[in-house]
């Protein structure tokens, strides 16, 4: 016993003291992450690090997580003049005239003053472009009634109607994005001049909504 007890005793020393050396330069080891709490916490959490006077913890890299979600891309959502010109006056307005009830065939209809006196010019008028207000995929129908050459531009959310052309751009089943040539102005189906026959759906309550176009900047945009 008397031989065996020093040399536990110093084994003992030693292993204390490489436990606390390396207990020391673990703490000055730079930080990996600062996460102290669920995503709800990551205001307070960025305050305590600015507030910090910890140096480690003021240069570790700092992961708070931000709430997932499949979110709406703005090209997604109508907006603009599709016309795409400053010169477009409207020749009837939502829900009135043959545009009337607003719920199934609520639009606008729009042409251009070309000769600058605040009217629809005709002349100013045929072939002129009409390009998508919104991202999405078309659906072309020809000759039908009473909208004549239709196009629909449909996303998830949204749709948008362009009646009357003259003729397409695009193809059946093709994806556009806001400001794409999608046809041209005409008088095709039930028109007694050429204009754009423009609608807006919102696709709410698994149905879709009409909507006013008028409420999604049509004379927002002077041109594109």
């Amino acid at each position: 016993m008397r031989v065996f007890f020093p040399i536990f005793v110093f084994a003992a020393i030693v292993l204390l003291a490489f436990v606390a050396f390396n207990t020391m330069n673990r703490s000055n080891q730079p930080v990996l992450s600062g996460w102290r709490g669920p995503v709800h916490a990551s205001a307070s959490l960025a305050a305590n690090i600015v507030g910090s006077t910890d140096v480690s913890s003021q240069q570790g890299l700092i992961g708070v997580a931000e709430p997932q979600g499949r979110g709406l891309s703005d090209s997604l959502v109508p907006t603009g003049n599709p016309l795409g010109v400053a010169n477009t006056v409207m020749t009837q307005g939502y829900g009135v005239g043959t545009h009337a009830p607003a719920a199934v065939w609520g639009a606008i209809d729009l042409a251009i003053d070309g000769n600058g006196d605040g009217k629809a010019d005709p002349e100013g008028t045929w072939n002129q472009p009409v390009y998508a207000t919104h991202a999405g995929q078309v659906k072309i129908t020809s000759n039908s009634w009473p909208a004549g050459n239709h196009v629909w531009v449909t996303n998830e959310l949204y749709r948008t109607g362009y009646a009357h052309l003259s003729g397409f751009a695009v193809s059946d089943g093709q994806w556009v994005n806001p400001g794409d040539v999608i046809g041209y102005i005409g008088s095709t189906g039930m028109s007694s001049g050429p204009h754009l026959d423009y609608q807006v759906w919102v696709w709410r309550d698994g149905q879709w909504v009409n909507q006013n176009p008028l409420d999604y900047n049509v004379f927002a945009a002077s041109g594109r």
